[in-house]
Parts: C-alpha cells; sequence; structure tokens
C-alpha cells in the first residue's frame, strides 16, 4: 500500500496535512461563517468545487475499479450541515460522542470505519459549530451535578482536519469554560501546533494512538510516523493538556513481547515527567466481523491482517451483532504483558480499560 495518499499531487511524504482532491459543498453549509472560510481555503488551493444538495447524493467517483474508486472517495470533503443534534453514546469512553466530522483521511486497514461508513467513505465536516455547542451544552446541564464527557473521534480523526476546519479548538475552548464538561479524542496525526495555545483549562484529554512497530508498518499507512506522533505528544503535555494514549488494535504477531514492551520503553523515554502524573492508557485488542473481513480485502487485497475466524472468538456485541476477538487465553496474555509493561515504564499510570 502506497504512503502517499493525504498528499496533493506530486508529493509522497505521508505526513503532509491533508489536502483533498474534490471538494463538495451543501448549499446551506455558505450560509455560515466557517462553510465561507473553507470555501476560500478550497479556492486558494485551486481545488475542484462542487455543488450538491445531499452528500448522501455524491455517487460514481471516478476510477477503474472498485478499489480507485474507493481512494479517491477518501480524498473527497464535503463541507455541510449537521442536522441531527442527538449525541449518540460513546462507552467506555465517554457519555457521548460529540460530532464535529465523520470520515477519515488515513487508511488504516483495521478499522472500523471500513464498515462503519460503508460506501460514504469520503470526509464529511460541520459548519454549524453553535448548533453542535450548544446541543452539548443541554446534555452537560441534564447530567448536572455529574461530569459530561464527550469524544470528538469516534467517527473520525479532527486533528488531520484541524488546519481546515478550526472546530476541535472551538470545541475545546468550549469545554474549558465548562465546570462539568470533558472533551476527549484521539488522534494518529501530529499536527497539533495550532492547538497548543488553546484555553482547555485542563478540560481535555489529548490522546494519541500508539501501537508497536509491526503494526503501525504494516497496517496504518497515511499517518504521521510513531516519533512524529509522540513529538506532538510531548509538546501536548508541555501546553498542559492531560494526556493519554491508546494501544490500539492490540495484534497478536510474531515477535509481539518485544514490540508492544519496546513501544513502552520508548515512550518512557519521549515523554516529559510533567506529563507522567495523570497519564492514561486504553487498550483494545484487535476484533473483526464478517462484514469488515469481506470490506477489509476488498480495500486492500494485500493486506497481513490477521482474520481467520478458526483462530479467534466470537463475542457478542450490544446489538445482537457479534464480533471476532482472541480466545480467553491470549487475550489474558495480552492484556497481563502489556500492563506490566505500562507500571514498569509508568508507575503513576492510569489503565482505564482492557477490551
Amino acid at each position: 500500500m502506497a504512503t502517499d495518499l493525504l498528499a496533493p499531487p506530486g508529493k509522497s511524504k505521508n505526513t503532509l496535512q491533508f489536502v483533498p482532491e474534490l471538494v463538495y459543498f451543501e448549499p446551506d453549509s455558505l450560509n455560515y461563517p466557517k462553510g465561507e472560510r473553507i470555501h476560500e481555503w478550497a479556492t486558494a488551493q485551486g481545488l475542484p468545487i462542487k455543488m450538491t444538495s445531499s452528500h448522501n447524493r455524491i455517487t460514481g467517483f471516478p476510477g477503474d475499479s472498485e478499489l480507485e474508486k474507493y481512494k479517491i472517495a477518501k480524498r473527497t470533503l464535503v463541507v455541510g450541515v449537521r442536522k441531527t443534534l442527538k449525541f449518540d453514546t460513546s462507552k467506555p469512553s465517554a457519555e457521548y460522542a460529540i460530532p464535529i466530522a465523520t470520515g477519515c483521511m488515513g487508511h488504516c486497514h483495521y478499522c472500523y470505519l471500513q464498515t462503519t461508513l460503508g460506501a460514504k467513505p469520503y470526509i464529511r465536516v460541520y459548519v454549524n459549530m453553535d448548533d453542535i455547542l450548544n446541543a452539548a451544552r443541554q446534555y452537560i446541564d441534564e447530567r448536572e451535578p455529574d461530569i459530561t464527557r464527550f469524544e470528538a473521534a469516534c467517527t473520525s480523526d479532527p486533528v488531520g482536519l484541524e488546519h481546515i476546519t478550526g472546530s476541535l479548538k472551538e470545541v475545546i475552548e468550549f469545554m474549558g469554560r465548562q465546570p462539568l464538561g470533558r472533551l476527549r479524542f484521539v488522534t494518529k496525526f501530529h499536527h497539533v501546533d495550532s492547538l497548543l495555545d488553546a484555553k482547555h483549562n485542563g478540560n481535555t484529554r489529548f490522546r494519541f494512538s500508539v501501537n508497536a512497530d509491526y503494526v503501525i508498518r504494516h497496517f496504518e499507512p497515511g499517518t504521521s510516523t510513531f516519533a512524529e506522533r509522540i513529538e506532538a505528544a510531548g509538546k501536548v503535555a508541555k501546553a498542559g493538556y492531560p494526556l493519554g494514549f491508546i494501544i490500539a488494535p492490540i495484534i497478536w504477531h510474531d515477535g509481539w513481547e518485544q514490540g508492544y514492551a519496546g513501544l513502552l520503553e520508548k515512550l518512557r523515554a519521549a515523554v516529559p515527567e510533567e506529563a507522567s502524573d495523570g497519564l492514561t492508557f486504553e487498550l483494545i485488542q484487535h476484533r473483526f466481523t464478517k462484514t469488515a473481513k469481506t470490506v477489509i480485502r476488498q480495500r486492500y487485497p494485500k493486506t497481513k491482517l490477521e482474520m481467520d475466524e478458526a483462530k479467534r472468538k466470537y463475542k457478542w456485541g450490544r446489538w445482537g451483532q457479534g464480533k471476532y476477538v482472541y480466545p480467553d487465553e491470549q487475550a489474558q496474555a495480552l492484556r497481563e504483558f502489556i500492563t506490566e509493561r505500562i507500571f514498569e515504564q509508568f508507575p503513576k499510570a492510569k489503565i482505564e480499560y482492557f477490551t
């Protein structure tokens, strides 16, 4: 898999900020200042711009094969208005998912968005942020006096879009003003500089997705390198954000012990001392559904991702749909080994969950 899927034509670095090849605008989006600003940005970039009455009407991406059409769809940006202001739940990470974007420019083979977004893998950003933040305030008020946590990365990687939208900084500063509101998000990108001066008031936990070298190298094309992510984590910690790491998906592979031990050693060497107190980890083992397996093999036909049902345990989900996870013995081995390595390197850290 090539690693230049984020880059403008003629570029090859996989760590450049995302520049789409095509931008659609829903008509109402241009009635908002953010929509106007994105239109000006796209025009200045010389990008093809089209209008659409609804993102649901976008069909027929160019390409000689379904795989090529998929790649082009992933490089398409749709600017619109978020009409549904009922937030989804986001357990175990948070009480609610706050919707500021949908779709991701990364090409992680294992990603659950492969099936969640189905035939609509394009990236959508929303311009009616006042509506979204007002809805968040209502959720906070309903749960008073309890703290309400919001996850901003359930359906996208908002850091990778921040240079286009500025929406993540808006949410961070909104939550900074909420005594009972908290924000969480996770990223695989290192483009954090515009967020370092945000007035977060300690109410936003900035998390980075990290993994063994084998996993990043084989299954995470189109994302920032491990070294870039960790350098960004250091910047975030020095800016006073509470810091966390998500190790996901944890993948059983030849040499996995050395891979995950090495990961924690590198983190220990790179994380500033001031970030050690209050550091959190979330651990998620690899899982897949039969539908996901079919989609992943269509979109990444040369993937080395192991998806053999015979080697897995079937686990029922909340909505009656199951997924394949590691058998109990393997899952326990992964959990115990990584947990021990975390506490060796970060004695004061908190492991929020293993799933």
